[in-house]
């Protein structure tokens, strides 16, 4: 009698194993409007660099100076600083990246990127025509989608493209697909369809 049980509980890890090493996503979509924004939020904690840049510039002045900033040269620096900081956040929103991930098939995905930038927060960034247009034009010449094989196991999709594997973590409901960028920031996309 245990011996049946044994092998029914076996039986039914294996089934269960199979199930989940066979799941298809074929059919499903998954997007995000603006992954970079996410990116930069989590990568750059802009308040934290901003006090850190207004020490620093601080610490120099008062170094080469040799004694303690009057309060006409401290208004000077947090001048310099409220400029960096209207830069960053410029910076922040000139880049839109648009990010679908579509599966074609039980084993084909395409991966496809919308990149826009912002003439004018560029501009105001203080960022010259030339740079601009060489921007524009490197952005123009990637490629806006990218096909590509997966593979899933349990709740990890696995994206194989070329020698290179990209693993994206399934939500338990299947609505979320999420992963890290550079390793470090993680970002979410949507099911929408």
């Amino acid at each position: 009698m245990k011996s049946k049980v044994i092998i029914a509980f076996i039986a039914l890890m294996i089934a269960g194993a199979s199930t989940s090493a066979q799941t298809s996503l074929n059919g499903r979509v998954y997007h995000h409007p603006n992954i970079m924004k996410k990116v930069m939020d989590q990568e750059a904690d802009f308040d934290k660099q901003i006090a850190e840049a207004r020490v620093k510039a601080i610490e120099k002045r008062e170094k080469e100076k040799g004694r303690k900033l009057t309060q006409k040269e401290l208004a000077e620096v947090d001048k310099a600083i409220a400029e960096a900081k209207k830069q960053a956040e410029a910076a922040k929103n000139c880049l839109t990246v648009a990010i679908t991930i579509e599966f074609t098939s039980a084993t084909d995905v395409v991966m496809k990127q919308n990149t826009k930038v912002d003439d004018d927060a560029l501009k105001n960034m203080g960022v010259g025509w030339l740079k601009r247009k060489a921007l524009k034009a490197s952005l123009a010449l990637a490629p806006e989608s990218q096909k590509a094989k997966y593979e899933v196991k349990g709740n990890k999709v696995i994206v194989v493209d070329d020698k290179e594997r990209d693993t994206l973590t399934l939500s338990n409901d299947g609505k979320t697909l999420s992963g890290f960028f550079d390793k470090k920031t993680k970002y979410t996309l949507i099911r929408t369809k």
